[in-house]
């Protein structure tokens, strides 16, 4: 399974904003966007300077596909899907980026980041509707339910995963047991739904040209 071995504080840095990429260290003074806000590179301290049309929309694509934690090729082909959807090919983006399994893993709390998530869902750690899945682009739908694997409840990455839960701001389009760490998706997400600082009409506009 490909993935980007970039620094994920140089990720920040370079986009300008915190995109919680490792989880509770973001949230500590030790976060790179609090000890170094500013570019990474020689150049950096300089500032972030005038940025061309292209730049917007480029840093607006790199930042969205660094949020959920993919690489070009698979962002283009989910941005190519949701093109050929009905309505907002913006929208559209973000609904299928949302309901990503990984995501929906993070969202709910079982992950402290959607790195974790992936890995955690390519090992086999969860159940959707009773059954192992382990793609972490698996698109789920209305009515899922996610479980954790029982015997992975020993796990030591769950541990205080009850205490930790209590901390998480749930979407709300998915529901949460507590107790029995099962979620459910009650219905797909909107983008009203969705807080994140995305211009998705940059995106757009990056892979209409």
């Amino acid at each position: 399974m490909a993935k980007n071995l970039d620094s994920k504080c140089k990720l920040c840095r370079r986009e300008g904003e915190k995109l919680f990429l490792k989880g509770d260290r973001c949230y500590s003074p030790k976060c790179a966007m609090v000890k170094k806000n500013y570019p990474p590179g020689i150049h950096g301290v300089k500032g972030r300077g005038r940025q061309s049309d292209y730049s917007v929309q480029l840093r607006e694509k790199q930042k969205a596909k660094r949020l959920y934690n993919l690489l070009e090729k698979q962002f283009k082909i989910t941005y190519i899907k949701a093109a050929k959807q009905k309505g907002d090919a913006g929208e559209n983006l973000l609904k299928l980026l949302e309901t990503r399994l990984d995501n929906v893993i993070y969202r709910l709390g079982f992950a402290c980041s959607r790195s974790q998530a992936r890995e955690l869902v390519s090992h086999g750690h969860f159940f959707i509707n009773n059954k192992k899945v382990n793609i972490p682009s698996y698109q789920v739908k209305t009515g899922d339910i996610i479980s954790i694997k029982v015997s992975s409840k020993k796990n030591k990455i769950f541990n205080n995963l009850v205490e930790r839960l209590k901390k998480v701001d749930l979407p709300s389009w998915l529901n949460l047991n507590n107790e029995e760490l099962i979620g459910k998706v009650l219905h797909l997400p909107k983008k009203e739904d969705i807080e994140l600082k995305v211009n998705t009409q940059m995106i757009v506009e990056f892979y209409s040209r």
